[in-house]
């Protein structure tokens, strides 16, 4: 029997940047690798979390993804095609069927247009209405979004951050994509704020049928929209598994680490997991000095002398969870 193929599948992906550092005269080049083998699946109409702190090459991937960033290896295979492959033109005309929300929703927003002008900018682009019918268009998808359609004359600056953020989600509905990476979409808002947009992208999800990579660096705000979570740490994914079995057994001490590091409205459990867990000491290592063997053995501890010279593989020790830990071949 043949399965489906994944609307998203990617594939050993690779990113690295050249960086100049040094003095004047003695400058020096050095490679600097962001995101280093990372594959994983979506299928359609699932949301995958990808997690992880600050720095951990999130975005990266993300930008990698939708090729606004070129991967310096690996391949990006939307709907069965990969993407890095694709010319200019051809790539131009698949980005009608995946987009993107940007975390800061006033930096992503032209403030020299109006919130019409925002939404209709992708509709004009790709000839998909114009005249009455675009501006209908528009005012339809501000109100799916939860704005008033009269808005449209308004331009940014009028806007509160929730808002902004409720534009930015507009515009990339305007061509109805199959998949919308959402790139820290709440990380920016109020607390109050951020429950109401994760609402909204779960309604839209129903709605337009849509695929979600969703990144975040907080792993209690993708439980909520994350049918699968992959745990990413120093360019690397080191834990995958479906939504509840990461929280509920996470095998990983950098994904224990992230949770006890999520504060939960009951103190009884908030107690008894910072107990079970370790916390998260130290900082992440400096990506211009690659670590040998295990990249979290520098935070761990758990370290053994193995961490600290072989890279362990993500092998999947029980159905459908996937881990890189030595720890586990004990």
């Amino acid at each position: 029997m043949n399965l489906p193929i994944p609307l998203l599948e990617v594939k050993n992906l690779k990113v690295d940047f050249h960086v100049s550092h040094g003095g004047l005269f003695r400058r020096q080049h050095s490679v600097l690798r962001a995101v280093a083998d990372v594959s994983f699946h979506i299928k359609s109409g699932e949301t995958l979390g990808l997690v992880g702190e600050s720095g951990c090459g999130k975005s990266t991937t993300a930008r990698a993804v939708l090729q606004l960033i070129k991967p310096t290896g690996g391949a990006v295979e939307f709907d069965g095609v990969n993407l890095v492959a694709l010319k200019k033109e051809t790539l131009r005309k698949a980005r009608k069927n995946f987009q993107m929300i940007f975390q800061d929703p006033y930096a992503s927003l032209n403030p020299r247009m109006t919130v019409g002008d925002i939404v209709a900018e992708p509709l004009k682009n790709f000839g998909v209405a114009k005249g009455k019918a675009l501006e209908r268009e528009v005012q339809d998808l501000l109100q799916r979004v939860g704005l008033n359609p009269r808005y449209i004359r308004r331009y940014p600056h009028e806007f509160s951050g929730g808002q902004r953020q409720r534009i930015g989600i507009a515009r990339a509905l305007a061509l109805k994509p199959k998949l919308i990476v959402a790139d820290e979409p709440v990380s920016a808002l109020d607390v109050s704020i951020q429950a109401q947009i994760l609402n909204l992208l779960l309604d839209l999800k129903g709605q337009f049928q849509l695929t979600y990579l969703f990144i975040a660096h907080d792993l209690a705000v993708v439980r909520h929209v994350s049918d699968h979570i992959a745990v990413m740490y120093y360019g690397k994914i080191v834990e995958t598994a479906p939504s509840e079995e990461i929280y509920e057994n996470p095998k990983h001490p950098y994904t224990q680490a992230l949770l006890a590091a999520s504060p939960i409205p009951d103190p009884e459990k908030e107690k008894s997991r910072r107990l079970q867990y370790q916390p998260l000491m130290g900082d992440v290592p400096s990506l211009m000095k690659p670590v040998p063997g295990c990249p979290f053995h520098t935070r761990c501890p758990y370290t053994m002398p193995v961490c600290k010279e072989v890279l362990p593989p993500l092998k999947e020790y029980t159905p459908g969870h996937k881990t890189a830990c030595h720890l586990l071949e004990k």
